[in-house]
């Protein structure tokens, strides 16, 4: 097809939440850490899902309660997007100023929409279109996380953490790779390692593992997120922007994570010998489009 990516071109997605893009300074880490990333898997196209800074969806509903303490959701929605349309722009003027193309999307080229009946994380729909025609023009998308649109094109959130569910629904439609959620930790622990110093970092949670402890108040990763991604069979990799951090993969199995490219489950990998080139695909049943066919589906070697 004419919207095909070019054989061998395998996609992850990336999501930089706002726990990292805390300044101007922290932009530029953010865009060295992809630039890294792109020349040293430069086969690998990338979709990069971006929450707004620090503190700026606080500010700006600060901001509406000052002028109305009730703002229309409507309303309070369209000037939360600022934010993260802000950091879109800033990160892909980083990625310029360091040689590294790439395609700035709003929300609308973004694709995501929801539908009008049941619960937002179960009707979110990715129309792949124009983020397939970036990907093949640039080999680098930044979009906004948080945010998709209604029926009519009214702009509407996804809840707090958002950004993560943005990056699982985007990594599902596209059959990504891999989905990698970027936060100011290296992954899950087993406690706050910022209060506990003795916090005991794990490498593997099961999707019931994660669920159980966003159920207990742990809101690393967004609960309905971690819902989406279990229903997709998706493997999620947590992790910072430190080169050498180490990480956390929730999945199905420690299997899956091999699977999908988690340096976490190497060895299982390397036991195996090989990796999965055919068998049970995820259904895609709340994906409009077919993905599969404009994005192909070629791999590349870790």
């Amino acid at each position: 097809m004419s919207q095909d990516l070019q054989a061998g071109q395998a996609i992850a997605v990336i999501k930089i939440g706002g726990s990292i893009l805390t300044s101007p300074r922290a932009y530029r880490r953010a865009a060295g850490f992809i630039r890294h990333h792109r020349l040293a898997f430069p086969h690998e196209q990338l979709v990069i899902v971006v929450s707004a800074q620090e503190g700026a969806t606080d500010r700006l509903e600060r901001e509406a309660v000052r002028i109305r303490p009730r703002p229309e959701r409507a309303a309070l929605d369209l000037l939360w997007s600022t934010g993260e349309l802000r950091s879109v722009a800033l990160l892909v003027l980083h990625l310029h100023s360091l040689g590294i193309s790439a395609a700035a999307l709003n929300i609308h080229e973004t694709g995501l929409a929801v539908s009008e009946n049941g619960p937002i994380e179960n009707g979110v729909r990715l129309d792949p279109q124009r983020l397939v025609a970036a990907l093949r023009r640039d080999g680098v998308a930044v979009v906004p996380g948080f945010l998709a649109t209604d029926s009519a094109g009214a702009i509407l959130s996804l809840g707090r953490g958002g950004s993560d569910l943005t990056a699982v629904i985007i990594a599902t439609g596209l059959e990504a790779r891999r989905c990698v959620l970027m936060k100011d930790v290296p992954g899950y622990f087993s406690a706050d390692p910022h209060r506990d110093p003795d916090a005991r970092h794990l490498p593997f949670l099961t999707f019931e593992s994660a669920l159980s402890l966003a159920d207990n108040g742990c809101d690393l990763v967004q609960r309905q997120a971690i819902e989406a991604a279990a229903r997709y069979r998706l493997p999620l990799i947590v992790r910072s922007l430190q080169e050498s951090a180490t990480i956390s993969c929730i999945a199905a199995c420690e299997a899956d994570s091999a699977l999908f490219g988690s340096p976490a489950s190497k060895q299982h990998s390397a036991r195996k010998g090989k990796t999965r080139t055919s068998g049970k695909r995820r259904e895609f049943s709340r994906i409009s489009g077919s993905a599969a066919e404009l994005i192909g589906t070629g791999s590349v070697a870790q």
